[in-house]
């Protein structure tokens, strides 16, 4: 079982920030590393994306395709009806267009009449209801509102204080980490030495060789 339970990425309340200078050039090898259409195509790790049924709406993603305008909800049979011009025939045959125009003015008459009754019953509704209903979806909008806001003021005094504990515990051990940042610092020192050491140690034995061997 480890020792280290935990790490941290960064220590913003430490470590300094990087010059300008250095982020452009680590965003420029990122930029380097990244395919040129990484922007307009999807991750090859990413599953496929399903295909659009459009089977039921075909008529109207051929309407938006050819960028015609859409067309209106039909409302002439709410309008005022209009009576046929000719009430009688002019013989004793029946006229069937006469027979379809009088069916097509009642059937808009029937419609009109069941539009007029359900506007009615809607106005005394809501004359009756409306008031209260509204004043109570007022109030439930109002209670969820309060509640939100309640839950926001909680997150941020507990994101304030994880910053805060965060902030104390990194400034704590600043001493230490800058201790261990220069006791590293010094140990690279002392590696590079021994190697230079051993180099050189190395070139004057061969140097030797070399000397007994002429």
């Amino acid at each position: 079982m480890p020792l280290i339970q935990e790490t941290y990425e960064s220590l913003p309340y430490i470590d300094l920030d990087i010059s300008a200078q250095a982020r452009a050039e680590v965003e420029d090898l990122l930029a380097d590393e990244l395919p040129k259409d990484y922007t307009g195509i999807p991750h090859h790790l990413l599953p496929a994306f399903p295909p659009l049924n459009l089977s039921l709406n075909s008529a109207e993603a051929k309407r938006v395709a050819a960028k015609q305008p859409s067309t209106a909800i039909d409302v002439s049979r709410y309008e005022s009806l209009e009576v046929p011009t000719t009430t009688r025939p002019t013989s004793s045959e029946i006229d069937f267009e006469l027979l379809e125009a009088w069916k097509t003015t009642l059937q808009n008459a029937y419609a009109s009449s069941t539009h007029l009754h359900s506007r009615l019953q809607n106005l005394a509704l809501l004359g009756q209801f409306g008031k209260n209903a509204w004043l109570f979806g007022n109030a439930q909008l109002e209670n969820i509102l309060q509640k939100i806001e309640k839950e926001l003021i909680e997150i941020k005094e507990q994101s304030e204080e994880l910053n805060g504990t965060r902030q104390l515990t990194q400034e704590g051990i600043k001493g230490e980490m800058d201790g261990l940042n220069e006791g590293w610092k010094k140990s690279i020192g002392r590696l590079i030495e021994v190697q230079l050491a051993a180099e050189q140690v190395k070139g004057d034995i061969l140097a030797s060789q070399r000397e007994g061997a002429v």
